[in-house]
């Protein structure tokens, strides 16, 4: 399992949200940035937070200058990826049905409709380029489709 599936209590993804938001930060921008948003901690609670996301491998700091910079090791689209194929994985029946249950019964605007048709395209173009290029594909699950690379 990779560093990153390690179990993240929602705490520990408010402080990794705020690195996504905010870029590289130290203990006290962390602090304040979370203070703006009504959460009140402790220097020190900010910073064993910080530092559990770094045994965790979510999060880097350099230690160069005079304060701890810290700064998010895994990008938000690339842990939601993660913990959506466990998910898939976990519950079984593949990509596909969990596709199926975050659409279906929801409502969604004609842009939003466009971006999912545009995602679907661009799945089925370089499905397109891999079969005319000889490339093979990593066996999917039964019911599961390729994920798009974003490298």
């Amino acid at each position: 399992m990779p560093p990153s599936m390690r179990a993240i209590s929602q705490t520990e993804l408010d402080v990794l949200k705020t690195l996504w938001d905010h870029g590289d930060s130290t203990v006290r921008e962390v602090q304040e940035h979370l203070e703006s948003l009504g959460r009140t901690w402790a220097y020190t609670t900010v910073q064993t937070f910080l530092f559990r996301l770094q045994q965790k491998k979510l999060v880097r700091s350099d230690k160069s200058g005079r304060a701890h910079v810290f700064r998010a090791a895994v990008s938000r689209d690339a842990l939601l990826s993660e913990h959506i194929d466990d998910l898939a994985e976990r519950v079984g029946g593949g990509t596909v049905p969990l596709m199926a249950s975050l659409v279906q019964g929801r409502r969604f605007s004609p842009a939003e409709i466009q971006e999912l048709r545009r995602l679907l395209d661009d799945v089925e173009a370089e499905a397109a380029r891999d079969r005319r290029d000889g490339k093979t594909t990593k066996k999917a699950a039964p019911g599961a489709t390729r994920r798009p690379s974003h490298s």
